[in-house]
């Protein structure tokens, strides 16, 4: 004899599995946890200054003699 299975409760399982995919597929594409933001915006921020640094004013090109 085939055993009973609940219609509602299947369908509903199948939904929590396919919700989770979806989750796990965005968390894969979008997620990074706050200390990776925060390092890697840091890092950033770093480089960004030690290129504003290097920078030179137009017109001291040439040495004063």
């Amino acid at each position: 004899m085939a055993e009973i299975t609940n219609l509602n409760q299947f369908r509903k399982q199948k939904a929590r599995a396919e919700k989770k995919a979806r989750g796990d597929a965005n968390a894969a594409k979008f997620g990074r946890t706050r200390a990776e933001r925060t390092q890697s915006e840091a890092s950033e921020e770093a480089a960004r200054r030690q290129l504003d640094g290097h920078k030179r004013e137009p017109g001291t090109d040439e040495p004063e003699a």
